[in-house]
């Protein structure tokens, strides 16, 4: 869960609310059982409150997060804003299911050229929908939930082996550099060596990948 990109959903969010709380850790290729009856989808992020509540899958708990506790409101308050996050959300996710099917070819060996003209394909869309919001940032003038939400998958573009087409979209890039400058993400951010190296682990199923980079 430490090198998780959806529970780093959460964790950006926690850090951007201010939001007092305890990171639980997990094995995702052995998770324990007192996890799975909590988390009936067996996925991270998972988020149980002081009094018990359990709340799963990154884009309701970042939400909820937002809704239920004080400060900055990272999501718009106006209706049509917030459906255009999601709808902008929807074509990210186009973009991520490309990156994890070059991962999962480069593992094994194939060709990845196709695949990542693919993958191509979906990030320039990504790039027009910036370019047309004329914003620096996806959610407008100032750092939001969206930005967030789709942050910690660029934050790996190194292990996915698609870091060459940031070059190539000059607004996602210059977004990127506006991230790395916010204080919640450099809380969050993890040494691309580290993230490369410990997939390289998961993908042997060594038992040293989930604490990899610990002291």
């Amino acid at each position: 869960m430490r090198f998780c990109p959806y529970a780093q959903r959460a964790r950006l969010v926690l850090a951007a609310k201010g939001i007092k709380h305890e990171v639980v850790n997990i094995n995702l290729k052995s998770k324990p059982e007192w996890f799975l009856e909590k988390s009936p989808f067996g996925v991270v992020p998972s988020l149980e409150t002081s009094d018990g509540k359990i709340i799963y899958e990154s884009p309701i708990v970042c939400d909820y997060l937002d809704e239920a506790y004080p400060g900055k409101k990272l999501t718009p308050a106006d209706p049509y804003k917030k459906a255009q996050e999601k709808i902008l959300l929807e074509h990210f996710s186009q973009v991520t299911t490309a990156m994890y099917k070059i991962m999962f070819a480069k593992k094994d060996n194939q060709d990845t050229t196709e695949l990542k003209a693919q993958f191509f394909e979906k990030f320039k869309k990504l790039e027009e929908l910036l370019t047309k919001k004329n914003t620096p940032y996806f959610g407008g003038e100032s750092l939001s939930m969206i930005d967030y939400m789709i942050w910690p998958w660029i934050e790996r573009f190194n292990i996915f082996d698609v870091l060459e087409y940031l070059e190539k979209a000059p607004r996602i890039n210059a977004w990127r550099s506006l991230m790395l400058q916010d204080p919640v993400v450099k809380d969050t951010f993890t040494d691309p060596e580290v993230l490369s190296n410990f997939i390289k682990l998961y993908f042997q199923d060594s038992v040293d990948a989930v604490d990899y980079g610990l002291d």
